[in-house]
């Protein structure tokens, strides 16, 4: 199966590591990082969500007007909007980028977080109201008729839209958690499912609650998955752990001293700095006190230094380790592989230089290896 390279599209250069050097959205930087994953091989970019963060759709559509190949993977959480206003945003920055958008649906896993902007519904209340949004989403992608919708979190009449995204029939949703209410809803309705880099076997646990979700929900296909990493790499192992040893030095620094950083829901002095409340997270402290190193190269003070907040494990070592150790995942199933330094533009560049050439040589290997000893291999694979 195609294997596929996701980065991360921020708009300054900023990261746990050390403080943004200027404004919140620098546009020269947010273009030259982004034509540096164009440039370097990999196939699309995360415009994330924060609450107080710049607002990623206009960000994407920026890029996407002055790129040509790169892909865009949107965040957007339904409490900022109202579905039939946000389906026609896609819709019109579909165009914008002739076709090259997915969605990324944020549920919210902290509580704190989402009362930032007004949002004071319980855990399970939003899951209910995300499932119920993205249904909405793709029914004014696909549907050239006015319709009424009447349902627990959203009523409208009489809608229908001017403007229809160039994918057709729609574009792609995305998704992730680590609850069952998250496998649940995203095994029902996401083309993607989104995880953060765990051990191989947990990872495979997840993988296998996702598409137990999907039949729950009467599907015959399942959603493509995803798994993100924090890749420290160098040209030798000794140099790769140096790095990484520095890397989480510099993290737990900014720390200690109460600095801002690009981790928005774990901030020293908030109620959930101490014990995160979305699973994820708790997912990744657990393993982390567990144990420091996993499998070929998964590293997790990385992740234990902030708190288990979002994309935080690392793989280490050289180019060939972080490849092969990122094979280790698609050889489970995960086709869509995500990867985001500390240095986002030199990072960026490096790992599409040395990593992503390796992985993709090796998936066409794997792929003709399988289609030579018949479709039943591909299928298990699935």
């Amino acid at each position: 199966m195609p294997v596929e390279f996701l980065g991360i599209a921020a708009t300054n250069d900023g990261s746990e590591t050390g403080p943004r050097s200027g404004a919140a959205f620098d546009k020269e930087y947010t273009l030259r990082l982004a034509r540096a994953h164009e440039d370097h091989g990999w196939d699309r970019v995360l415009f994330a969500y924060g609450s107080g963060s710049p607002d990623p759709a206009p960000a994407a559509a920026y890029i996407a007007a002055r790129l040509d190949r790169l892909r865009i993977l949107l965040a957007h959480r339904p409490n900022v909007s109202y579905p039939t206003y946000a389906a026609k945003t896609f819709a019109t920055l579909d165009q914008i980028s002739d076709g090259r958008l997915t969605v990324h649906f944020i549920t919210g896993g902290n509580d704190h977080e989402q009362q930032r902007e007004g949002d004071t519904l319980t855990k399970d209340e939003r899951y209910a109201r995300t499932r119920e949004y993205i249904r909405i989403v793709k029914k004014i992608w696909t549907t050239h008729e006015p319709f009424d919708h009447e349902g627990e979190h959203y009523r409208f009449h009489d809608f229908v839209s001017d403007v229809f995204p160039v994918q057709q029939p729609r574009p792609g949703v995305s998704f992730g958690g680590s609850s069952p209410a998250a496998y649940a809803a995203g095994g029902a309705e996401a083309d993607i499912y989104c995880l953060w880099g765990e051990p191989l076997e947990r990872t495979a646990e997840q993988i296998a609650a996702v598409k137990a979700a999907a039949a729950a929900a009467g599907r015959s296909d399942v959603p493509r998955i995803q798994v993100a990493f924090r890749p420290i790499i160098a040209p030798t192992e000794e140099l790769a752990w140096e790095k990484a040893h520095r890397t989480v030095d510099a993290i737990r620094v900014r720390k200690e001293r109460g600095e801002a950083t690009t981790v928005r829901h774990h901030r020293r002095g908030t109620p959930e700095a101490a014990s995160p409340q979305n699973a994820g997270s708790q997912r990744l402290i657990s393993i982390a006190e567990a144990g420091e190193r996993y499998d070929r190269a998964l590293w997790t003070p990385t992740a234990a230094a902030t708190g288990g907040a979002g994309n935080s494990n690392a793989l280490v070592g050289t180019p060939e380790t972080v490849a092969q150790a990122l094979l280790d995942y698609y050889d489970l199933g995960v086709d869509i592989l995500s990867a985001r330094g500390y240095d986002l533009l030199g990072d960026a560049i490096d790992f599409g230089r040395h990593v992503i050439p390796i992985v993709r040589e090796e998936v066409a290997k794997r792929d003709a290896e399988r289609a030579a000893r018949g479709p039943q291999t591909l299928a298990a694979v699935r």
